[in-house]
C-alpha cells in the first residue's frame, strides 16, 4: 500500500501538535505536552529548523508523523535523533508506521548521519517489536537520564 510520506509544512503544525497530544495521552502522560503550535512552527520551519518533520496522509488527512533532530556523538559523529513516531489510533496496523519510519531512515542515509537512535517505552511491545524486526539494536545496559525544567532550576538554585 503507498502511502505518502512528505515534509511537515507550516500549517500543519496544528496535526501535528494533536498527533504529539495523543502520543502524550498513549504514554499515560496526558498533561506533559507544553509545546504550543506557534513554538512547532517557531523552531520547525524557516531557513534554519532545529528539527524535521515528516507527515503521513490518508486523503489530505494528517493520520501520522515523525521528527527528527540532529545530534553529534562523541564517538560516532553525526546522528539523527528520532524524538517522536505516531500513527493516529484509527489508522494504526495499516503501514503507515513503517512508511514514517522508513522514511526516517531514508532521510538519515540522504544526510550521511552515522547513527540514528530514539528510545521506546519497555511497556510498548508493538513499538519494541517493530524495531527489532528492522534490525534496530537494542541497548539494555544503559538508562535514559534527563533534567526538566523545574529539576534544572532546583539543581542551579542548590550550585549558586
Amino acid at each position: 500500500m503507498n502511502h505518502p510520506i512528505r515534509k511537515a509544512k507550516a500549517e500543519d503544525m496544528p496535526a501535528v501538535l494533536a498527533l504529539i497530544t495523543e502520543l502524550a495521552v498513549f504514554e499515560n502522560e496526558p498533561d506533559a505536552v507544553h509545546i504550543s503550535v506557534e513554538t512547532l512552527i517557531t523552531y520547525g520551519t524557516g531557513a534554519n529548523p532545529l528539527f524535521t518533520c515528516f507527515v503521513a496522509e490518508d486523503e489530505e488527512e494528517i493520520v501520522g508523523m515523525a521528527l527528527v533532530y540532529y545530534r553529534f556523538s562523541t564517538w560516532e559523529g553525526k546522528s539523527l535523533h528520532l524524538e517522536d513516531l505516531i500513527v493516529s489510533k484509527k489508522y494504526r496496523g495499516k503501514g503507515y508506521g513503517k512508511a514514517l519510519y522508513n522514511q526516517v531512515m531514508r532521510y538519515a542515509v540522504s544526510q550521511d548521519v552515522n547513527r540514528v537512535e530514539w528510545v521506546v517505552l519497555d511497556w510498548n511491545t508493538d513499538a519494541i517489536t517493530f524495531y527489532e524486526n528492522s534490525g534496530a539494536l537494542f541497548l539494555k545496559d544503559w538508562h535514559l537520564v534527563q533534567m526538566n525544567k523545574e529539576r534544572l532550576q532546583k539543581y542551579i538554585h542548590s550550585i549558586s
